[in-house]
């Protein structure tokens, strides 16, 4: 998935897991950006007795490095608490939850909001209510208009936050993906045991996630203030990436058998760009990986250099990307690397390589979602991206419905190298693909307004 489960240690503490991150020009108020930032992997809608939430023991924040430093410039803290208001009740609600703020909700969770700028934290906000998990029609009836708008907060100082259930943005062929780059159209053309081509399968269709959403206004965010109208101006460039941070040190077995948390924070998941750490970093250096600053980057650039993914797919596929094993064959660190993934990932696309773009922050390799914001919302958006001919889309940012595993697949594949170099890609290299056309985006999986992830899927009506 995105950066779902996607190293050996995250993948046992859920809680803490940043599954996607989102970063977008809102398209109904364009002088604001939104970030989203979610966790905890693949919820089942029927998670009862003890339903999904945020983990009080937790510290989540949202980042923003405004001057290409790969140095926060701006974070945005979040802190959760949750109170059970019957303890001698084993129910998550012990009647009908009408609202947000009723009682029979036995298990509420709230959270504060601090900013943190120049070494200064100020507190936004205190006590802000996160909406229920949806249960099901007797529990939560009419989840969208019952407890959403109310779990929406409009902060003093000017950002909007939102924090709780929604349903998965993120759609993707994992398990096709996962069994040797098993891909679609051309499955049959595989070295191993050649599957019939057939329709992708959404395996995120019938989950939900946890989402911490925050939309700021552009001149909040740029390193004067400005409002970033010049698509050429670094000014106009921020880069994005999520963490989660639990205590040093843990005591089990404390009172009423709660553990004790103790000692300074310390990081234990983060998130740029998505897919980075499943397909780019290896596996004896993922949870490394997850435990460092982007600024630190530079230590893991030779897997972007020369990708693993990129060198397998010749061999998967027999004379289906001739071109690419030709590239593959004259690649070597540093005379001759894939330049074009350095870019997407890691630095950012300079002026000159796609017209009327740039998202660069400057020659510091690290891993952020680069968002250029003086490019407005699409008019009609395309799910590929810049791929597609949509400068909005990713790698410009990430809208929560952009394909980014199409995308990403196609670059790794050879696409995108002819913007670096002379070369042309293979004809598969365009045409890869999870989903047909039809299946893009998923129907009813997005709200056209803040937060923009749809109504989380309730435990009553799972879909199949």
């Amino acid at each position: 998935m995105s950066s779902h489960r996607e190293a050996p240690e995250i993948s046992k503490d859920p809680v803490a897991d940043s599954t996607d991150l989102y970063a977008f020009v809102s398209p109904d108020a364009p002088t604001t950006v939104t970030l989203i930032a979610n966790y905890i992997p693949l919820e089942g809608p029927d998670g009862g007795p003890n339903f999904y939430e945020f983990g009080d023991d937790v510290l989540y924040e949202i980042h923003i490095d405004n001057n290409g430093d790969a140095v926060a410039d701006i974070t945005y803290q979040f802190r959760f608490q949750t109170k059970i208001r019957n303890p001698d009740s084993f129910l998550y609600n012990v009647g009908q939850i009408g609202s947000i703020s009723d009682t029979n909700w036995n298990r509420p969770q709230f959270y504060s909001v601090t900013k943190v700028k120049g070494g200064v934290s100020t507190v936004l906000g205190t006590n802000l209510p996160c909406p229920p998990c949806n249960i099901g029609p007797r529990s939560t009836p009419n989840y969208a208009t019952a407890y959403f708008p109310a779990a929406i907060n409009t902060l003093a100082s000017g950002e909007k936050v939102f924090a709780g259930q929604r349903e998965e943005g993120f759609y993707v062929d994992l398990g096709s993906i996962f069994d040797l780059a098993a891909l679609r159209p051309f499955q049959s053309a595989h070295l191993i045991n050649p599957p019939a081509s057939g329709p992708g399968v959404d395996s995120s269709k019938a989950v939900n996630v946890h989402s911490i959403a925050i939309q700021i206004p552009k001149t909040m965010l740029t390193s004067d203030g400005s409002n970033p109208t010049v698509v050429t101006a670094a000014k106009s460039v921020i880069g994005v990436w999520t963490s989660a941070s639990r205590r040093k040190v843990s005591i089990r077995g404390g009172v009423a058998g709660a553990n004790v948390e103790t000692g300074p924070w310390v990081q234990v998941s983060r998130l740029g760009n998505p897919l980075i750490n499943e397909v780019i970093i290896p596996m004896g250096k993922k949870d490394l990986w997850n435990a460092l600053q982007p600024k630190d980057d530079a230590q893991f650039l030779e897997y972007a250099q020369i990708p693993e993914l990129s060198g397998l797919l010749p061999v998967l596929y027999p004379g289906v990307f001739p071109n690419l094993a030709a590239l593959n064959a004259t690649l070597t660190i540093p005379t001759k690397v894939r330049a074009d993934i350095v870019a997407i990932l890691m630095t950012g696309l300079p002026t000159g390589i796609v017209g009327g773009f740039q998202n660069f922050t400057g020659t510091t390799i690290a891993d952020m979602l680069r968002l250029n914001m003086a490019i407005p919302p699409a008019g009609s958006p395309n799910v590929n991206g810049i791929l597609g001919g949509d400068l909005a889309g990713f790698p410009n940012g990430r809208r929560v419905f952009d394909d980014v595993a199409t995308i990403e697949i196609r670059a790794l594949a050879g696409l995108t190298y002819q913007l670096v170099a002379t070369y042309t890609p293979d004809g598969a290299a365009g045409a890869v693909s999870d989903f047909q056309p039809a299946q893009v985006p998923p129907a009813g999986r997005y709200i056209a307004n803040f937060p923009y992830l749809g109504v989380p899927l309730d435990g009553y009506d799972v879909p199949s």
